[in-house]
């Protein structure tokens, strides 16, 4: 019958190989490591250093502030606020605000243009009665029928003091 061959595997010593290695890496990767000392005495240099040591000390105290100051009534409002209008505004076409906002600088050119002429009451009519006009005058109007509508439901509803 056969016998067995016997294996006997030496232990591995895995810090004689890391050693070995940390020995043969200042040959290997001298650039790096002089690239990262100039980095360290950079940051070191510009305080940033200091900056990161106080903040990791700091931690807890900064943290339990932030979380002191949003635990408030008035953060967790404006924290529900913000996700409201991330809601309204995502179901906004951007082509209306884009209208909107050229709007803007458009109308207050117009306006300190003209600031030295005398405003004419006939003037002024002729255009409010043009049909840009009164398309923003619709516009306007509707904006403020929907918000007279959503207001009088809050109150039948009785929302208005949970808001």
């Amino acid at each position: 019958m056969a016998q067995p061959i016997s294996f006997h595997a030496p232990p591995v010593d895995s810090r004689h190989a890391l050693r070995l290695k940390i020995e043969q890496a200042p040959d290997k990767h001298a650039e790096a490591i002089l690239a990262a000392y100039d980095l360290l005495q950079a940051l070191y240099d510009r305080g940033v250093l200091d900056t990161a040591a106080s903040a990791l000390k700091a931690t807890d105290t900064m943290l339990a502030t932030i979380v002191d100051d949003a635990n408030t009534p008035e953060a967790i409002r404006a924290l529900r606020n913000l996700v409201f209008w991330q809601k309204t505004l995502g179901n906004i076409e951007p082509k209306w605000f884009k209208g909107l906002f050229q709007a803007v600088p458009d109308a207050l050119a117009t306006a300190t243009a003209e600031r030295d002429q005398p405003v004419h009451l006939w003037k002024l009519l002729r255009r409010a009665l043009t049909r840009d006009s009164l398309r923003g005058l619709a516009a306007g109007i509707d904006f403020l029928e929907s918000f007279g509508r959503h207001l009088h439901a809050i109150e039948a509803s009785g929302e208005r003091e949970s808001l």
